[in-house]
């Protein structure tokens, strides 16, 4: 477009157009290039400086994307030190459990690993204040009364919940 302006502004200022009729329509084609290249420009300035806050956003982005990344970075780590965590624990335990299920009569160990199975993982529960923690209820004076009753070696088992009752100090008898 600017090529042909200054061919077209060539062509005026040479003296080679002699037609008033052809000198009009080359400055009127002058003019309309000129309003062209204004009006493109202008949506050129446009773009530009949508350009530019597009690359800002961009920046501010790709920003707080590395600082999210950070976070997450960090609390996978903690996550990760937290199965370690839980993974010694758990070997403690089972070792420790292992252990104990030596001393423990084979028959009371199965009862024990059928409930634990059938209670979601509780098979025996604390009787504490006269209340089953297993099942979180109270028991009635009846069942007191049989609980005081029972030699200390006697499996005693929650009438509402089935689970192995464990005598304890602070079981309220």
């Amino acid at each position: 477009m600017r090529q042909r302006a200054v061919r077209d502004q060539q062509r005026l200022d040479s003296g080679a157009v002699s037609s008033s009729k052809d000198l009009e329509n080359l400055q009127r084609e002058i003019a309309s290039l000129a309003k062209r290249q204004g009006d493109l420009e202008d949506v050129v300035l446009e773009v530009m400086e949508r350009r530019e806050s597009a690359q800002e956003r961009v920046a501010e982005l790709t920003e707080r994307v590395g600082s999210v990344q950070g976070k997450v970075d960090d609390a996978t780590a903690r996550r990760d030190a937290a199965y370690k965590e839980i993974d010694g624990e758990i070997a403690t335990a089972t070792k420790e459990r292992e252990v104990v299920a030596a001393s423990v009569p084979d028959d009371l160990l199965k009862l024990y690993d059928k409930l634990r199975a059938k209670e979601g993982g509780v098979g025996a529960a604390r009787l504490y204040q006269r209340r089953c923690e297993g099942c979180r209820l109270e028991l009635n004076i009846t069942e007191v009364n049989e609980v005081r009753a029972a030699a200390p070696d006697t499996v005693l088992r929650c009438e509402n919940c089935r689970r192995i009752l464990v005598r304890t100090s602070e079981s309220g008898l």
